[in-house]
């Protein structure tokens, strides 16, 4: 008589009694309680997804740190329209922008509420005025609020205090039916992030343990439970007594064969199935696999679309999204659009030094800069020549119907002939 056991773990017992499913055609015998609980599945649990559990998945934590520290280092600059031509606003707007608390500069506030954004779902700017003056910024915990309707306004109460919606600075990554409530990536990316903490789980219980799979020991049915203890005691002291000592032999009981339980991590295909995560982690950002280091299918024409992408296609539309968020809530419904807030997304548009250099050279000639606005891109003093402060063109650039009118060219007269009808200097 043979028997197969795994090692380090006891069969569990199988109650008397039978549901009857097992033996209704209709019903797989997968689903049955009894099948299951024989082979231990009936209490498998996938781990929990919980922020801070889904960012000890590397790819999870690649795209929020780099989504939240790219938006956060976009320069953002209040504008005051005059006429045509918008000018930036040095007063306080642009000081409260620039650092939003007593306590936190612009870069560490948006970042956190980036990070809010891009976990939970949710990130929020309470307004602090003096008179109708913003004169703090102050981030939110989104965890900590809630949002609720109080008559035919939203306010949210954060700490039980109430904040009025017009004062709150708030974006969500997406909201629900009821417009209070929303979705964040986190949690609408839950199962693919479960898969990958079970392979990582996996992956570190299998190479904790050496590299040796669940093990079941078949042979000959040990006479009593304490022979077949001290068989499976036996087994289990060799195999730690090899993976201490680094030792490629391990001796087991005369007449008994270990065998592998499980499937192979690379008949499971395991390196690619993790690949795969990487790619649907990914997805639900919305990003370029490139910015999660999977380089795979990077080459140096892809790469450079890639990078084209992200800005046109993401961190473009987030800036507008807290652009539209922060101009309502800063300057109100009725500035009519003379007073914007506004990121400057030419730092991540910048090429290589000869690009940028040929492409300032081309706005200069072309009068779309001045040389003075050209050097303030770069952080440069400005020139003291008259002239730096002017648009300029090059003179071959005319407009239609204005060329110069050339000069005719004087008459030239023919050389006298001589009196044989030759002329001068001729036999």
């Amino acid at each position: 008589m043979r028997f197969a056991f795994e090692v380090g773990r006891s069969a569990p017992p199988v109650a008397e009694g039978r549901s009857g499913s097992i033996e209704n055609p209709s019903v797989p015998v997968s689903r049955t309680s009894e099948f299951l609980a024989y082979f231990g599945m009936d209490t498998i649990s996938l781990p929990s997804v919980t922020t801070a559990s889904a960012l000890k998945v590397p790819a999870v934590n690649a795209a929020v740190n780099f989504l939240s520290r790219t938006l956060a280092a976009l320069p953002l600059h209040a504008f005051l329209r005059k006429g045509d031509s918008p000018e930036r606003e040095n007063g306080s707007i642009e000081k409260v922008l620039r650092n939003p608390t007593p306590e936190m500069d612009g870069f560490k506030a948006r970042q956190y509420f980036w990070q809010c954004l891009f976990t939970g779902g949710r990130g929020l700017i309470w307004i602090e005025r003096k008179g109708a003056t913003p004169v703090n910024l102050w981030p939110l915990n989104p965890s900590k609020t809630r949002v609720r309707r109080k008559g035919l306004g939203t306010i949210y109460v954060h700490d039980g205090i109430e904040y009025p919606a017009e004062d709150v600075i708030d974006l969500a990554y997406m909201l629900r039916d009821d417009q209070l409530g929303h979705f964040g990536p986190i949690s609408l990316a839950s199962k693919a992030i479960q898969l990958a903490l079970a392979m990582n789980n996996y992956a570190s219980t299998f190479f904790a343990g050496g590299g040796v799979p669940p093990l079941a020991l078949a042979g000959p049915m040990a006479s009593g439970n304490e022979a077949l203890s001290r068989t499976v005691a036996d087994v289990e002291n060799a195999i730690r007594f090899a993976q201490v000592n680094g030792s490629p032999i391990m001796p087991i009981p005369a007449g008994y064969e270990l065998k592998p339980v499980g499937i192979d991590p690379a008949k499971g295909q395991m390196t690619e199935a993790r690949l795969f995560q990487v790619q649907e982690v990914a997805r639900s950002y919305q990003l370029p696999p490139m910015f999660l280091q999977d380089l795979t299918k990077g080459n140096f024409a892809n790469t450079e679309q890639q990078d084209l992408h992200l800005v046109k296609h993401l961190v473009a539309q987030w800036a507008k999204a807290f652009e539209a968020q922060a101009t309502l809530k800063i300057y109100g419904r009725d500035e009519g659009g003379q007073a914007y807030v506004e990121h400057n997304l030419d730092g991540l548009m910048r090429g290589d030094f000869k690009s940028r250099s040929e492409a300032l050279a081309r706005a200069i000639q072309t009068a779309q800069l001045t040389p003075n606005e050209a050097r303030a891109l770069d952080n440069r003093g400005k020139s003291s020549n008259p002239a730096a402060d002017q648009l300029l063109v090059q003179g071959a650039t005319v407009p239609l119907g204005q060329q110069p009118v050339l000069a005719a060219p004087a008459d030239q007269t023919k050389p006298e002939e001589g009196e044989d009808g030759q002329e001068p200097g001729q036999a």
